[in-house]
C-alpha cells in the first residue's frame, strides 16, 4: 500500500447544521492558509498524494487543510434528499470565518470544487488571495425551454429516492473498492488505489465496504445552469487565477460534443487575471495522475 509521507490530523467543526471533517497537514502562518476542495463523489484524502509531493519549505510556511464536503467522507449532518450548489459556498464561507476570520486564503478546487472556488472568489473577492481551478469546467449551457422537463426529472428522482435509502454502493472488500477506483481512472497506480480506497469507503455493519457518500448527490439538480450568471461571476474575480487541465480531454468525452473544451476556453477569457496550464499524461484526476507536477505548479503559482 502507498506509504504516506505527511500524515494528516482530523478536525471536526460545526458548520451550518453539519459536523464537518477537515483534514489538516500542517499549521504555520508565514504564508496564507491553503484550502484544498475536492470534487463530486470524492473525499478530502484525494489530495494526499499531491500534499506529499509539496516541498518541505512550502509545507512549513502555511496551514494546509481539506474538508469533506457535506454528504461526503466523514462529514455528517441531517439526512436530506437533495443537495444545492449554493450550500457549498455557504459551507466554505463559514469554514473560513471559523478558522481564519477576516484573513485572505489561497483556494484550490478540483472538478466540482473548482466550480465552487470560482463562484466564491466572485462573491467574496476580499477572502481569496490566489485561486487555482483544477479541471472545474462547469456545465453545458442550457435553454429556458428545458426547465419543465428538468423539474419533472427531479420530481421523479425524489420519488424514487424516498422509496430507497441514502446508502451508496457496497463492495465485498477493500480490494474491490480499489479495483473500482482503478476502473474509474486506469492511470491510478495500484498502491495509491489501495490507500485511497480505505478513505473513499468504510466497512458497514454488515461487513461490506460502503462508499462514503450520500446517494442523493446523484439526483439531478432542478435548476438550469445559467451561463450568463457564470460569465458575470468570472468577470468579477479579482485575484490571480490558475486553471489547470489534463492533456486528456475528459470534457468532450463526458458531454459528447454538447459542450466542448473550446467553448470552455472561451468562457475563461472572461477571467481578468488568468493563467492556464496543461499537464501531460493525465486525466481528470490530476492530483492522482500527476501529483508531483501539480504540486510544482502550485508552488510556482502560489509563491
Amino acid at each position: 500500500m502507498y506509504q504516506v509521507q505527511r500524515a494528516s490530523t482530523s478536525l471536526f467543526l460545526p458548520i451550518r447544521t453539519h459536523q464537518y471533517h477537515v483534514r489538516q497537514w500542517s499549521q504555520a502562518n508565514q504564508q496564507p492558509p491553503l484550502v484544498l476542495l475536492h470534487g463530486w463523489m470524492d473525499v478530502s484524502a484525494s489530495w494526499q498524494f499531491m500534499v506529499d509531493a509539496l516541498t518541505q519549505t512550502f509545507v512549513d510556511q502555511r496551514t494546509i487543510v481539506a474538508p469533506d464536503w457535506r454528504g461526503y467522507g466523514l462529514t455528517t449532518g441531517p439526512q436530506t434528499d437533495a443537495y444545492w450548489f449554493a450550500d457549498y459556498l455557504g459551507d466554505l464561507d463559514t469554514l473560513l470565518n471559523t478558522l481564519w476570520p477576516g484573513q485572505s486564503v489561497d483556494l484550490v478546487g478540483h472538478s466540482m470544487g473548482g466550480n465552487v472556488v470560482m463562484m466564491y472568489a466572485a462573491a467574496r473577492p476580499q477572502r481569496v488571495r490566489r485561486l487555482v481551478n483544477v479541471e472545474g469546467f462547469g456545465m453545458a449551457a442550457t435553454r429556458a425551454a428545458q426547465a419543465p422537463t428538468r423539474l419533472g426529472q427531479w420530481l421523479d428522482e425524489l420519488s424514487a429516492h424516498q422509496q430507497g435509502s441514502n446508502a451508496m454502493q457496497t463492495y465485498p472488500d477493500l480490494d474491490a473498492v480499489a479495483a473500482r477506483l482503478r476502473k474509474n481512472n486506469p492511470r491510478l497506480e495500484p498502491d495509491r488505489a489501495q490507500w485511497l480506497a480505505s478513505h473513499w469507503a468504510q466497512p458497514n455493519a454488515q461487513g461490506q465496504w460502503q462508499v462514503c457518500g450520500d446517494r442523493a448527490h446523484k439526483n439531478v439538480n432542478p435548476y438550469l445552469y445559467r451561463l450568463d450568471e457564470t460569465l458575470e461571476a468570472y468577470r468579477r474575480i479579482q485575484c490571480p487565477t490558475l486553471f489547470v487541465q489534463a492533456e486528456a480531454d475528459s470534457l468532450t468525452q463526458w458531454w459528447k460534443g454538447a459542450y466542448t473544451r473550446q467553448q470552455h476556453d472561451e468562457r475563461l477569457h472572461h477571467v481578468p487575471q488568468l493563467q492556464t496550464l496543461t499537464l501531460p499524461d493525465a486525466g481528470h484526476m490530476l492530483q492522482h495522475d500527476q501529483p508531483e507536477r501539480l504540486a510544482q505548479a502550485l508552488y510556482e503559482f502560489l509563491n
